[in-house]
């Protein structure tokens, strides 16, 4: 079992992060020691941190998260992650359009050549 500081290295998430994710009940830990209150993770616990590592940074929400997480089989795992690149792919073609209308705007001119 690993101690919250050890656990936070290894899968890069925080311990602010952890602990909001135990309080949200996204990742909890295996065992918290009542003498102390340490909070342990093991390494299922690993394998869990490392997806929602990859999830944040695949623009995934909290409920997301929570949705994927809550589904023990990882059924639609794939599916949730197809629907976000497609989102992403999306997203670059209005940022390519704006791209596109901002050049045309400069070829234009300034818009002291616009009043002559």
């Amino acid at each position: 079992m690993y101690k919250v500081s050890e656990f936070s290295k290894m899968t890069g998430l925080s311990k602010e992060t952890l602990r909001y994710y135990a309080e949200i009940k996204l990742l909890e830990p295996v065992y918290i020691d009542p003498a102390n209150n340490y909070r342990y993770y093991d390494n299922g616990s690993y394998l869990v941190g490392r997806l929602l590592v990859y999830l944040r940074r695949f623009n995934f929400s909290i409920q997301e998260m929570l949705t994927v997480v809550n589904d023990e089989s990882f059924e639609n795992l794939e599916q949730l992650i197809r629907a976000k690149k497609r989102d992403l792919e999306a997203e670059i073609g209005r940022i390519q359009t704006v791209i596109e209308e901002m050049d045309d705007f400069f070829e234009m001119g300034t818009g002291e050549d616009m009043n002559d």
